[in-house]
């Protein structure tokens, strides 16, 4: 007996707000299979008001995330979505308003919006097919860039062994001053050396918009890792191109086309600091564990 189930999950990062429904596919004696149905992204960048000037989503935005999440509605009912859910990370955590521009959202649109934590995000992420790549003898430093912050997770033998959120987003570097960017990637560095120096033959696991677009630009197969060479002759190539030449010559979104020095920087600093040649980059992110934590009741 097949069953088919449809889920909805919606991520309020600070770079864009995405909504990802996928089919659960439930048979007997098999795993459940899960296979994205569709894909949303909308470019609105809350962070631009969260980590600049007075910390306040302004109007203009709340306007576009209330068009958004109903236009979602919309989308999801056509599909047939059963059960979805709305997260935000840092960008809302951190704005002012940010409580008070979920309840506006959830009056005017009857979408709930669930402002999480950096430990929580990583621990949805990580109920993701993290566990086939973890699984063995083998250290990995989990990496996740986003807008607003990134997190940082670290596994050996399965298992893992610490984990912490840093204020160094994508959207924030961009605003920040270099002085403030160069406290921020030492204080990093400090432990990112202090935990993974005992470890052997530490790989790294990248997930956020910037390394999936990365890994696609490569055209590497899936399930391959990219060496760090690879990534430096990357960053160093798109360093030297204008905004304007990556969004013609390389087709990169304009929200795109800023953020990904400041993320493939961020890449590559982990994977010096932490020792490790290669990066892994499986598709995974807040929507796919939104997804997965739903179908198993964990949200």
């Amino acid at each position: 007996m097949l069953e088919i189930k449809k889920y909805g999950a919606i991520d309020i990062g600070s770079n864009a707000i995405r909504l990802l429904i996928a089919n659960v596919i439930v048979s007997e004696d098999k795993e459940p299979q899960f296979k994205k149905s569709s894909l949303v992204r909308v470019p609105i960048r809350l962070g631009a008001d969260a980590f600049v000037g007075e910390g306040m989503i302004c109007e203009k935005n709340i306007s576009r995330m209330i068009n958004a999440m109903e236009a979602f509605k919309l989308l999801m009912d056509v599909h047939g979505v059963e059960r979805y859910k709305a997260c935000a990370t840092s960008a809302m955590r951190e704005a002012e308003n940010g409580k008070e521009v979920a309840a506006k959202i959830l009056k005017q649109t009857g979408v709930q919006i669930d402002i999480i934590g950096g430990k929580e995000e990583a621990a949805i992420i990580s109920s993701t097919d993290l566990n086939q790549l973890i699984e063995g003898d083998n250290s990995y430093l989990y990496v996740d860039v986003g807008g607003g912050s990134t997190e940082f997770t670290i596994f050996s033998e399965g298992k893992i062994l610490t984990s912490k959120s840093f204020k160094m987003g994508t959207v924030r570097l961009l605003n920040n001053k270099k002085a403030v960017n160069k406290e921020i990637y030492a204080n990093v560095e400090k432990w990112i050396k202090k935990n993974t120096k005992d470890l052997k033959k530490v790989s790294l696991i990248g997930s956020g918009g910037n390394i999936n677009k990365l890994f696609k630009m490569s055209g590497r197969a899936e399930g391959k890792p990219i060496s760090y060479i690879y990534l430096n002759a990357q960053y160093q190539f798109l360093k030297q191109m204008t905004f304007d030449e990556r969004v013609s010559e390389l087709s990169l979104n304009p929200d795109r086309a800023d953020v990904i020095i400041p993320a493939t920087k961020i890449y590559l600093s982990a994977m010096k600091w932490s020792g490790a040649r290669k990066i892994y980059v499986p598709k995974i992110g807040l929507s796919d564990g939104i997804i997965k934590s739903l179908f198993y009741n964990k949200l």
